[in-house]
Order: C-alpha cells, then structure tokens, then sequence
C-alpha cells in the first residue's frame, strides 16, 4: 500500500486489513467463501494472462528486450544443463515445499460442504490440475524468459516479464495481485486455523468453549482465538523479527511436511481399521488412486526433505525450532490428558461423549 501511499503508517493499513479479514470469517462461511473465490480469481486471471503473454513473447508474436529473436525454450540450456550443480535444487526445497502448503485445506473444508462426496473429489482432482497449470507453467514461462543469473529477489519475476515486454503499469497491476494474494493467504490461514482449534475442542484436546458455534455455525470463540494469536504473531515481526519471528517461520515451514506426513499415516491407518472392521474397499464414497503406494512414497519424500534440511547449514537451524515446539506440544496434551483425569476420577476424557453413551 505504501507503494500507492508513501506517506502513510504501515500500521494502518495492517489493522484495516486485519478487520477486514476477520469480519470475513467472523459473519458467515458464505461470506468468507464468497470473498475468497474473488481474491483467488483475480490471481488466476493474473497468472493465466501472465502464462498467455509470456506464451507469446517467447513464441517471438510480442517483442521483448534483450532478444532479436523468439527466445523459445534456450534459456533453458544456454549456460549448460544445471550451472550451479545439483545441490542448489535440494536447498530451495524446503521453500518449495511451503509455496505448495495449503492443499491439505481441501478436506478441512469437507465438514461444511453441502454435499462432500461430491465435491471434495472434484475439489482433490482440480486442485492437482489447477497446480500443474499455475505453479509450473508459469515458471516454465518465467524459466524461458528470464536468464537464471538476472533472476533475484530484488525484482517480482512476474513485473521483469511484463517490464521486459513494455508492458504499461505492469508494476501497479503486479502489486494489486500481490495484495489480493496476500489477502487470500490471511482470509483462508484464519479460516484453516480457527477450524483445526474447533475441531481439537470438539476432540476434548483443548477447552471445549473453543467448540461453541453462533446461529449461522461460525466457531467464534476458535476465531476470536486464531487471531489472537495471528495479532501476537504479527507483533513479534515488528518487536522480535531476529528471534521469535525467525522461530515461527521455521516451524510453519516444516510443520508444512510434519502435516502431510500425519495426513500420509493417517489415510494408511484408517484404510486398516475400515477393513478390519468389516467394511470394504467399495463401501468407500471416494478411494484415492495408487493406495498404498502414494502415501507411502509420500511419507518417504517427506522425510527425504528433512534430511535435506539437516545436511544444508544455512537450514538446519529451523529443526532447532522445530524439535523443541513439537515436543512441547506433545508435553501439554498429555499434562492435560493427566489432569483431566485425575479431576474426574481417573475417566478417559480425551473424546467427547455423544448422548448415546458413545465416544467420537
């Protein structure tokens, strides 16, 4: 925003936008659904129209500087195949890995969809194809048009492209998208957040007032929560950038790969339960393709890149995080776990129990 208004306080424009974000959430599910499939449309339309240009640009239709010719897939293979070696590829991982977080949204979203059978399939089979489009085809574009040693972090790839093809307010338009982006990203991290909270109230892990819903089915509290801690996470960036915030983007970047490998086990897990209890592979409303063995290279991949994290000292200090907050974590359940049932006598609390006398 500073960009558009460079005499104005960053400290507004973060509080107007939090507010924005959390009445989103705080009013109804429609509403955050509503506004998030117009953030997420904008940048689609950004990305496909940066894919199309970039298309034609490197097909030689549309000028661009510094070449006199279409300069086609070159780019790719000029300086030779992988002019830095191997290892630069395993240190970006970890970074790479991130950008793909937020998939796993897809099934916390299934418990208020009006019909999950339906869409969550549809939703998984998309998002795989809405990935390979967006992420790889527009750095295959960026990859052909931009050399590998003018490529930086000083300059958005996607304004050096537009830049480098004359395109007008190329950098405005890219900042817009940036901000719709960033949006997007606070809109559904509240969403996902506040649901997890909800769901470990209504599990018993932690206060179960956490668990209470308001007429339209929003968790309030859960979302009062999440942005609590949203607020004390954006603090620590301005008061403690070098320690505490370090801390918290190490952690969510591995907890991005501690998540998929839960989700990985978990699947494996409950396909053995489901047949030992009788059930059937075909009773299932959807069966995901190549069990077991996605799930078990999955689990494999993830590992592979926390190796990768403790041979790459530049990295290796987020496990120092990582390790810590994870045992921690572990310690509070089973102090509460103790506690609770130590105060009701030695019952197990850890689930809720249904008016049929029944655990779940």
């Amino acid at each position: 925003m500073q960009r558009w208004f460079p005499h104005s306080p960053a400290w507004i424009w973060s509080a107007a936008f939090i507010a924005v974000v959390f009445l989103l959430n705080i009013l109804s599910v429609r509403l955050y659904g509503e506004s998030e499939f117009w953030f997420a449309s904008i940048k689609v339309f950004a990305i496909v129209a940066f894919i199309v240009i970039g298309l034609l640009a490197m097909f030689g239709a549309i000028p661009i500087a510094g070449y006199d010719h279409a300069p086609l897939f070159e780019n790719f293979y000029n300086d030779g195949w992988l002019p830095n070696g191997v290892l630069p590829i395993f240190s970006t991982l970890l970074t790479v890995v991130f950008a793909f977080s937020g998939t796993e949204v897809v099934g916390v979203a299934a418990g208020e969809t009006k019909d999950p059978s339906k869409a969550i399939p549809k939703a998984v089979h998309t998002t795989v194809l809405r990935l390979t489009i967006f992420f790889i085809g527009s750095i295959g574009v960026m990859a052909a048009l931009i050399p590998w040693h003018k490529s930086g972090v000083d300059t958005s790839p996607f304004v050096l492209v537009f830049q480098s093809i004359g395109m007008p307010f190329a950098g405005d338009v890219m900042n817009f998208v940036v901000l719709t982006a960033v949006l997007s990203a606070a809109n559904s991290g509240l969403y996902v957040c506040s649901r997890m909270v909800w769901s470990l109230a209504q599990e018993g892990m932690i206060p179960r007032v956490l668990a209470k819903t308001n007429f339209h089915g929003v968790p309030v509290f859960a979302v009062l929560f999440s942005m609590a801690g949203s607020l004390l996470a954006l603090l620590s960036s301005v008061v403690a950038a070098s320690t505490v915030y370090l801390a918290l983007v190490a952690i969510s970047g591995l907890a991005t790969l501690v998540v998929w490998m839960s989700v990985s086990v978990c699947h494996i897990r409950f396909r053995w339960q489901w047949l030992a209890q009788g059930h059937t592979v075909d009773e299932l409303k959807y069966r995901a393709p190549g069990y077991p063995f996605v799930p078990i290279a999955a689990i494999v991949m993830c590992i592979g890149a926390l190796v990768l994290v403790i041979c790459d000292p530049s990295q290796r200090s987020t496990l120092l995080y990582m390790i810590p907050f994870v045992a921690l974590c572990y310690a509070g359940y089973y102090a509460s776990v103790a506690w609770r049932a130590k105060r009701h006598g030695g019952q197990d609390v850890q689930q809720p129990v249904r008016k049929d006398g029944r655990k779940g």
